[in-house]
């Protein structure tokens, strides 16, 4: 079966563009403020005072990007978005790449939809008329917080009569990464069932960072839902494995987890988590935890319920198995975040 592949391309309107930037300081946002800059943008990255428990992390973070102007603004507060962020100036785009980090419900309200109305009503006031939302593919099955939260806003969006462009990707490097220590270190390789149970296309942030700037110029990425994958066939966790191994030059060694394993432990966690709320919590990470083990990241087909990677648009040149090896090479880090399984 053939995989569809879409052509990176310069952008066919290349007027530069002032460009408010959401979620910058992210490893996606990063190389999304890096292509808007390389493409010819004003770039102004809005970002938080802090991130969690780190006060300051994300502005001085923020601040280190070349050829980015940054401004502190409280998502949360209109009026902060309003004054502080777009403060009467001139802004032709919104690009957002920001997302809850953890998709747990509070969280994921908070942010996937409230910050993002909270960021749509202040652009639509500051006369922006283009808004570029990265979004996930795992929204076309969903049964988590995150995943409604999303929706919700995507719904907002394609409603408020702006231009929009909704970029849906696959897997990313980094929720891949998590296992290269633990290979390296002589320990097999997890995966459930017997590891073919999803695919994906993954997609590095360069790439997907350049197709996502690239959305500002292409009018044929406007007023859509773009489902992006990155470059060659979709994979499964055991053919990632099997990759690990070789580039270790070992014989591949799998331990198999039991899904019903997962469902136990959600099970577990749901019940006690009525009476010990921080236990629900963490209910919704081992049921974020189960999909991911089995749900693909493709595209979804309507009529059959079944996952197509043929109908998955690919992108880019960098794969999984280079950023493997620029990983054991020590020309790469993984910087994850909250994006670990094991």
């Amino acid at each position: 079966m053939e995989t569809e592949t879409v052509t990176s391309r310069a952008p066919e309107s290349t007027a530069r563009r002032r460009v408010c930037l959401l979620g910058a300081t992210g490893t996606i946002g990063r190389a999304t403020a890096a292509a808007l800059v390389r493409q010819g943008h004003d770039v102004v990255a809005f970002v938080r005072a802090k991130s969690g428990d780190r006060p300051l992390a994300s502005a001085d973070r923020a601040r280190s990007f070349e050829g980015v102007l940054v401004k502190v603004v409280d998502y949360a507060d209109p009026a902060s978005l309003s004054h502080a962020g777009f403060g009467g100036e001139r802004f032709d785009a919104v690009v957002s790449c920001m997302a809850s980090r953890t998709g747990e419900p509070n969280d994921a309200w908070a942010i996937d939809h409230r910050a993002h109305l909270n960021a749509l009503e202040a652009a639509q006031q500051a006369g922006v008329t283009h808004f570029v939302l990265l979004s996930a593919i795992c929204v076309q099955k969903p049964l988590l917080a995150f995943q409604n939260a999303k929706l919700a806003f995507e719904a907002a969006l394609i409603a408020s009569g702006m231009r929009y462009s909704i970029v849906r990707p696959t897997a990313y490097f980094k929720s891949l990464s998590g296992q290269i220590e633990r290979v390296r270190k002589g320990r097999p390789f997890l995966i459930f069932g017997d590891g073919t149970l999803t695919a994906c296309k993954p997609i590095s942030d360069d790439d997907l960072g350049t197709y996502i700037a690239e959305c500002l110029g292409v009018e044929e990425r406007w007023n859509r839902i773009l489902p992006i994958g990155g470059p060659g066939e979709a994979i499964t966790p055991r053919q990632q494995g099997e990759a690990l191994f070789a580039l270790l030059n070992r014989t591949p060694r799998f331990r198999s987890v039991p899904v019903a394993l997962l469902d136990g432990i959600v099970a577990g966690l749901s019940a006690v988590g009525r009476i010990a709320p921080p236990l629900a919590a963490k209910a919704e990470l081992a049921r974020i935890g189960r999909y991911y083990a089995t749900e693909s990241m493709l595209v979804l087909d309507p009529a059959t319920g079944r996952y197509d990677a043929a109908a998955t648009p690919s992108i880019g040149s960098q794969t999984l198995f280079d950023y493997y090896r620029a990983v054991l090479d020590g020309e790469a880090a993984p910087d994850r975040g909250d994006h670990a399984v094991f």
